[in-house]
């Protein structure tokens, strides 16, 4: 089953914003934008995260939702789109993946939460890389923990290689999450998935959106994902907008309604 494992994002949001813009075919590398903004590649080393993007609740501090951008992005675009929401009482953190060399992208160092190493569904994956965003993910969920939100109030998602780390997270972790957004995207290391696997969240909801016109992760890999995210996730829900690789008005309302269904409604 194809998937896309490797897939450089190419970013067009409802926000202005700098963004590099990548998209790769038949192994040509064509570099369309650069980023070129200190606030994308800041001080940090190569280990190290800068501080995440947080909008506080409005209201009281019922639910949290962490959300996990694109490559080459920052936590500063979705934590503006997220907080246009006005979602009262949860808190949304975004974090800013490491600067790390991209292989595909000849070695470009850019925000990336782990290696993409090649375009063919046989391309060998950065398990090490997946497994130590993961690690990251879930320590950002053990803050808010501590913080005295039950993990159950506690959503996770991203876009395209976020949401891989979001749907890897979920499948692994022995924590049970309140719901999960997974915006273009697809499953990395899907080959060892089975129901059988999962063990805490299993009735997890999730919301997974994709667009139309995708060129960046084609709509088919999003359906065969949603394919797969089903067969062992039961409240899985797959949702698609005329968009490319991109957000859409009417997908942000409906990650609205569905956390007010989900970790604001318990």
């Amino acid at each position: 089953m194809p998937f896309a494992h490797d897939i450089i994002d190419q970013y067009k949001f409802c926000h202005l914003r700098k963004a590099v813009i990548l998209i790769f075919a038949f192994g040509i590398v064509c570099l369309l934008g650069v980023l070129a903004t200190n606030r994308c590649m800041g001080t940090s080393s190569s280990q190290d995260m800068p501080p995440p993007e947080i909008i506080q609740p409005q209201g009281q501090h019922t639910a949290s939702l962490i959300f996990l951008h694109g490559l080459g992005d920052t936590g500063k675009g979705w934590s503006d789109t997220l907080g246009s929401l006005r979602l009262k009482n949860i808190k949304i953190i975004c974090p800013t993946a490491p600067i790390k060399p991209v292989t595909l992208n000849a070695g470009m160092q850019m925000p990336s939460w782990f290696d993409i190493r090649g375009l063919s569904p046989d391309s060998p994956e950065d398990e090490e890389g997946i497994k130590q965003a993961t690690a990251k993910l879930q320590a950002l969920i053990a803050e808010e923990e501590k913080l005295g939100i039950p993990t159950e109030r506690i959503a996770i998602g991203g876009f395209s290689q976020g949401g891989a780390v979001a749907l890897y997270t979920a499948y692994t972790t022995n924590k049970r999450l309140g719901a999960l957004l997974a915006f273009s995207t697809w499953m990395p290391l899907h080959k060892r998935f089975t129901s059988q696997g999962l063990k805490y969240n299993g009735e997890l909801p999730v919301l997974q959106c994709h667009g139309t016109e995708d060129p960046v992760v084609p709509l088919r890999w999003g359906q065969m994902t949603s394919q797969l995210v089903s067969s062992f996730f039961t409240k899985h829900t797959f949702k698609t907008y005329p968009m490319m690789h991109s957000s859409h008005p009417q997908e942000l309302e409906d990650a609205k309604s569905f956390l007010t269904e989900t970790v604001l409604k318990q």
